[in-house]
């Protein structure tokens, strides 16, 4: 009877073979972790594998080498940030709300995936090499440009906004405030002795980072 419980959940368990997808899935998680805590140089395929649902040899036949499964994990980080963007409709919104909903989101979604700032950072420190090769992150890109253009555009033409100013360039300014609460917390909380990262700290950047934008892009 144990035997047969046994053969039972056996049959009844999922299968790595038959879950491409959610193999390949998990990798990519596990991966972006390591990636995030250890850079491309530094990231181990076979650390990777002993965490993950598969093996050494699985992760190669997905993803090639080590440098694919890099570049799949940082299209997977922009992916899921420009997947939620979407869902913000932010179209809907007055021009005002809109952006400042934009600028909380973007907050909001730094504070909370520290790997994908880590990540934005070791990329940067291969001057942006991998995402250049990848027409997926461009296309993303043009995605999260086209929304805040989209913002803007309604705003100057309400007379809301100050015309003349680059929707790239104000993209920019976001991501500098709200990146850097994360990629420079530890540093500044040690230097000024005060915790940056407490829940008082976060609401209080917060509210200065969407003012700050608001303002900067307001007429008058």
């Amino acid at each position: 009877m144990a035997r047969m419980d046994v053969r039972v959940a056996k049959a009844n368990a999922p299968s790595r073979v038959n879950d491409p997808e959610g193999t390949k899935q998990n990798i990519i998680e596990v991966a972006t972790k390591e990636f995030a805590e250890n850079g491309l140089s530094g990231a181990r395929i076979d650390e990777i594998a002993a965490k993950t649902k598969s093996s050494k040899r699985m992760i190669y036949y997905y993803f090639g080498d080590k440098e694919g499964l890099y570049l799949k994990v940082l299209e997977d980080a922009y992916s899921r940030v420009r997947a939620i963007e979407a869902t913000l409709d932010l179209e809907d919104l007055p021009p005002v709300e809109a952006l400042q909903k934009l600028v909380g989101f973007t907050f909001d979604h730094h504070n909370s995936h520290e790997a994908f700032i880590r990540l934005v950072m070791i990329e940067n420190i291969h001057h942006g090499e991998f995402l250049a090769r990848s027409p997926v992150i461009q296309k993303l890109n043009v995605t999260a440009i086209d929304a805040v253009r989209g913002i803007y555009d309604r705003g100057v033409k309400e007379g809301l906004f100050r015309p003349g100013l680059d929707p790239i360039e104000l993209h920019w300014q976001i991501s500098a405030l709200c990146f850097f609460n994360v990629s420079n917390r530890a540093t500044f909380s040690k230097i000024f002795k005060r915790e940056l990262g407490s829940k008082k700290s976060l609401a209080s950047l917060r509210t200065a980072v969407v003012e700050m934008i608001v303002r900067y892009v307001r007429k008058g």
